[in-house]
């Protein structure tokens, strides 16, 4: 037994989030995301990129789920972190900068979605290259983002 703070059993109780997040099984994963992070927290610290990752995936449930009140801050306090511990041209940064953009997106707020866009956008084309899937990802972000600014 590994027990119950060994970093393999907090990313299992985070897989399990994900899994029942990819089921569209809110209720069972918001507070697993909420464990693995109280977890992780107590375990690894506020800073480990594991720890700074579970902030980022209770985001996104909260997000998935319509709660921006509660996602907005969570993306923000992960970006912040990301860029603190890992620098801001990490991939998890960069990931972590269209994460917060997607949700001002959500919110309606195209003024900050967009620029945090073209921001992760261009540091994904830098550190990852134009192919790379990730930087694919962004640039469809930011162009559908655009395309609803226009239509405003």
């Amino acid at each position: 037994m590994l027990g119950n703070d060994h970093p393999q059993t907090l990313a299992s109780v985070n897989n399990l989030a994900g899994a029942y997040r990819s089921s569209g099984d809110l209720g069972q994963a918001i507070p697993l995301y909420r464990q693995a992070l109280t977890d992780r927290r107590r375990v690894l610290g506020n800073d480990h990129p594991q720890t700074l990752a579970s902030v980022n995936n209770l985001a996104g449930a909260y997000r998935s789920s319509g709660d921006l009140g509660q996602a907005i801050p969570l993306f923000e306090q992960a970006l912040t972190g990301c860029r603190r511990v890992l620098g801001n041209d990490h991939p998890q940064t960069l990931a972590s900068v269209n994460n917060l953009a997607g949700a001002y997106e959500s919110a309606g707020d195209l003024g900050r979605a967009i620029p945090l866009f073209e921001q992760a956008l261009t540091g994904c084309r830098r550190v990852l290259g134009n192919d790379h899937p990730q930087t694919r990802v962004i640039y469809g972000n930011l162009r559908a983002a655009m395309e609803g600014s226009s239509s405003e």
